[in-house]
């Protein structure tokens, strides 16, 4: 049985007895890397996080083993508190799926290492960085509840700045920290639905679908009901 004293090596074990080659093929179909993946749910991989608990030295030693479910493992049990920037930086640089990069960008969020990792990471020109920038805006507008709503706007910009990089998993980021934005509050919606209707206008293919899609969301009868938000005319 595992504990929260369980060394990396007893959980890998473990991982491995539960590992199923026949998730692969869904997993591959959502786009998610399978050649380092035992083939274990995520619901699964938290059941086990809960059992674990928090222990950054084994996370570490868990995020070496290249192990995909190792990998979640240790996005799960890290301790935000000890997280470097010399560490984020170095898992970063060996990100490959976006799963994990999206598991991460919650520990980085958490860590509160954003407000340098975003623009530096938005910087990097490598698909699934680039994706950890954008996801970790997508996350921090919802999990900052006390920062002040200006923090989160200004990463507009870098929303604006990227919306015309056609790679699926940037784009697909991009996106979802442009929708995030405009659901966070009253006042983050009005600046993220001008933005998104402003990319929805341009010729440029990748930046109309992002503005059209979160236009959408941005202006539905649900965003606008929990913001308090009357109907938009027209």
């Amino acid at each position: 049985m595992l504990s929260p004293a369980s060394p990396a090596d007893a959980v890998i074990a473990h991982l491995k007895t539960l590992g199923a080659e026949s998730n692969l093929a869904g997993m591959a179909r959502f786009g998610i890397e399978t050649d380092k993946a035992l083939g274990i749910a995520n619901p699964a991989l938290k059941r086990i996080a809960r059992v674990i608990k928090r222990d950054h030295g084994r996370a570490l030693t868990l995020w070496d083993s290249n192990i995909r479910e190792a990998r979640l493992m240790a996005s799960l049990t890290a301790e935000p508190q000890k997280l470097t920037l010399d560490t984020a930086r170095q898992w970063a640089s060996g990100f490959n799926s976006w799963e994990i990069v999206d598991s991460l960008a919650d520990l980085f969020v958490d860590a509160r290492l954003e407000a340098i990792l975003i623009p530096e990471f938005v910087a990097d020109e490598r698909e699934f960085v680039r994706r950890t920038a954008f996801s970790m805006i997508a996350v921090a507008a919802v999990h900052l509840k006390q920062e002040p709503d200006e923090t989160i706007l200004a990463w507009l910009p870098l929303i604006e700045a990227h919306a015309g990089d056609d790679r699926n998993f940037v784009k697909k980021a991009v996106n979802w920290a442009l929708r995030q934005i405009g659901k966070r509050s009253v006042r983050c919606h009005g600046p993220a639905l001008s933005l998104a209707q402003s990319l929805a206008a341009r010729q440029d293919r990748t930046a109309r679908w992002i503005g059209k899609d979160a236009v959408r969301e941005l202006t539905s009868s649900a965003v606008l009901a929990r913001l308090g938000l009357q109907p938009l005319a027209g």
